[in-house]
């Protein structure tokens, strides 16, 4: 899933870490070779 706006949150369902969008720059979020998940 591609990052659209800032205030995103994401979190990776391998480990558990968790981003929050400050800036968008295009593209894909992937963390442990997986993409990471939108919280909503």
């Amino acid at each position: 899933m591609s990052v659209k706006k800032t205030g995103e949150h994401y979190r990776c369902n391998e480990c558990g870490n968790e981003v929050t969008v400050t800036k968008v720059g295009g593209g894909t979020l992937v963390c442990c070779g997986v993409e990471m998940e939108l919280i909503k």
